[in-house]
């Protein structure tokens, strides 16, 4: 139930005033959650923490607070092993760590390819699978080529993502979940970038299923809220986090 202390059911929001002095906040209070048997009863279609947690790094361009991380695996309690494809500064293995869970953490600086056709057939079946994607070129994250924000195109960015999802498929369990943190963008050269419908199509392509809701994140600490700018736009303060699927039938 909504509290005015409770931080999980209150969102502290900016208001559309960009200007560096004047800045104010909006309390808007999030609906009611219903009762339910959840062992994570605040974890509901909208996600708000603005902790980011004793996870990972926040220097790292783009990093998810391990909240929400733990929050999932607390909800899901996978018995097997964890794996996070897009480690970064290596949140998930350290949310892992925390709940003893085991964890495969692997990423590009490591020199894992998660598109890559033979990426995951030398490892074994995971019950769950944590994946924090570049959100194609909006922030580049290496120098090496195969590094998905550095695809020089939407299409090639899509089949190297598709290749993903087909290696996720392969290497679940039946039953396995395949959770996956997007956001939509506004692109330099394409326009506006719907990524979080190309992760649905990809996902449904590779066999998989809609677990559950969507789960928006409000974005938190993100570094385009301190910015300004001089054009007229409706600013995205969230990104989506969709939940897949394995069948237990093939």
């Amino acid at each position: 139930m909504y509290t005015a202390t409770n931080p999980y059911y209150t969102a502290r929001v900016r208001s559309a005033s960009i200007q560096p002095t004047g800045r104010r906040h909006v309390w808007a209070k999030l609906p009611e959650v219903p009762i339910t048997s959840s062992p994570v009863p605040h974890l509901t279609s909208l996600y708000h923490f603005n902790g980011a947690g004793p996870y990972g790094s926040r220097k790292w361009p783009g990093n998810c607070g391990g909240n929400l991380i733990k929050d999932l695996l607390l909800y899901f309690q996978p018995t097997g092993i964890v794996c996070d494809p897009f480690a970064g500064s290596g949140t998930c293995k350290e949310v892992c760590d925390e709940l003893k869970l085991p964890c495969m953490s692997f990423d590009i600086h490591t020199g894992f390819d998660a598109c890559d056709p033979e990426g995951f057939s030398r490892s074994p079946l995971f019950d769950l699978i944590w994946s924090h994607p570049p959100y194609w070129r909006m922030k580049e994250y290496s120098r090496d080529r195969r590094d998905l924000s550095r695809c020089p195109t939407l299409e090639a960015f899509l089949i190297r993502y598709a290749q993903f999802f087909r290696n996720c498929f392969a290497s679940l369990n039946a039953g396995g979940k395949l959770c996956v943190l997007m956001g939509d963008y506004f692109d330099r050269d394409g326009g506006y970038i719907p990524l979080v419908y190309h992760t649905k199509r990809l996902a449904f392509a590779a066999g998989f299923k809609q677990h559950c809701t969507d789960i928006i994140r409000f974005s938190h600490g993100a570094s385009s809220g301190k910015k300004t700018y001089t054009s007229s736009f409706i600013p995205s303060l969230h990104d989506v986090v969709a939940v897949f699927e394995k069948p237990m039938k093939i």
